[in-house]
């Protein structure tokens, strides 16, 4: 939504998706429920040098989001030592017709598997699947799987972002913290700020999040401009959920403090920048290319988090308040074991109204695309 740029070089990252790539295969094991259940794979293995892995981006390779996900297939090429002519990206690419037509086009290629980074990408990859039964179509951020040849992957970025929001709710003065959106009504967008104000109400539960939409995942001019409008309410902390650093940018010529996204954003607002929720996609594209070759892709699922190494924050900066890596680490520690998430109850929405019963924990379908569609938790205000 930079794209790993995380102070590391991508060699780095590829070590590291390497050491993650034993865990993830297992994991897609576990997922689709045995290795016999694997044995079951409708494609035959594809050798090595006759491999073309395509993915269409809604944005380019320098912006947060899509760059993260080109970085994370260039670790995959690394990973699995492909040549650069058997990886071919498709950027700027609209959730309209024009998806449609790079879609094609990268079928017309010989892309055995074809991925696409956006929600809005997600029916025409759906029917491309029905139209091409032997090309396999894996979309992020969605919920649709067909059985066959379309699945969908994403990550728990809401852990990542309840671990921002400790530092950010640590860090205000005025209790006032903005967050710039991109859409209303979208269940990765308002799991995703409600995940961030519950870890800021986890360390000070008088501060409340102001939202502002801007109806787009990626517009500089429009991100700095609803910064500058929730400064003006006296917000003193700026989140984000767009693809570009202005937020903290903007943050940074205020005075005032910064939560980014996708990215290390400490280099773009060096004052302002605490941390920032983060991607790492290799440990997906490896997985699922890996199988490609092997014979062995099913269309499972994959909606993994901090323990699978999917998500995670960047380095905290001398900007956040004393005691925030402590805090940071103890949550951290208490999602890791498995024994507690961030959507478990009681949850009230902004209305006060008692949706999630002490105890209960939201269902990943509910997260996905359920309940957090149009939820908003006690304690945000859309301005």
């Amino acid at each position: 939504m930079n794209k790993f740029r995380e102070g590391t070089t991508t060699m780095q990252h590829v070590s590291k998706f390497r050491k993650l790539l034993s865990m993830m295969m297992l994991l897609a094991l576990v997922c689709a429920g045995s290795l016999s259940a694997m044995a079951e794979s409708a494609f035959a293995p594809v050798a090595k040098q006759d491999l073309k892995v395509g993915m269409v981006l809604i944005g380019s390779q320098d912006d947060g989001f899509s760059g993260a996900h080109y970085n994370g297939l260039e670790g995959m090429k690394e990973a699995l030592g492909l040549e650069d002519s058997q990886v071919l990206y498709k950027f700027n690419v609209p959730e309209n017709a024009e998806c449609d037509a790079a879609l094609r086009e990268l079928v017309d290629a010989g892309c055995q598997i074809i991925f696409g980074n956006s929600w809005g990408f997600m029916n025409y990859m759906e029917e491309m699947a029905e139209e091409y039964p032997n090309v396999i179509f894996s979309h992020c951020s969605g919920y649709k799987n067909n059985g066959v040849n379309f699945n969908n992957y994403f990550g728990r970025i809401y852990q990542a972002r309840y671990l921002a929001g400790i530092a950010a709710g640590l860090k205000t003065v005025s209790n006032k913290i903005g967050y710039v959106a991109a859409w209303a009504d979208n269940a990765e967008v308002n799991g995703g700020i409600n995940a961030f104000a519950l870890g800021v109400q986890s360390v000070n539960p008088d501060a409340v999040v102001y939202v502002k939409y801007i109806s787009s995942w990626f517009d500089p001019t429009l991100e700095k401009q609803t910064a500058v409008a929730l400064l003006a309410l006296d917000c003193d902390v700026i989140a984000q959920h767009v693809d570009t650093d202005m937020p903290q940018v903007a943050a940074e010529e205020a005075g005032k403090f910064g939560v980014g996204y996708n990215t290390d954003m400490t280099p773009a607002a060096p004052k302002a920048h605490l941390t920032a929720p983060i991607w790492h996609w290799s440990s997906v594209y490896i997985a699922q290319v890996q199988d490609v070759l092997d014979g062995a892709w099913v269309p499972q699922n994959y909606f993994l988090g901090l323990r699978e190494g999917m998500v995670d924050l960047s380095p905290l900066s001398d900007n956040v308040a004393e005691g925030t890596a402590e805090k940071i680490e103890e949550a951290k520690a208490r999602i890791l074991s498995g024994e507690w998430d961030v959507f478990t109850g009681p949850l009230y929405n902004n209305a006060g109204e008692l949706v999630l019963a002490e105890g209960e924990t939201l269902t990943d379908s509910d997260i996905t695309g359920g309940l957090m569609t149009t939820l908003l938790i006690k304690g945000v205000e859309v301005k």
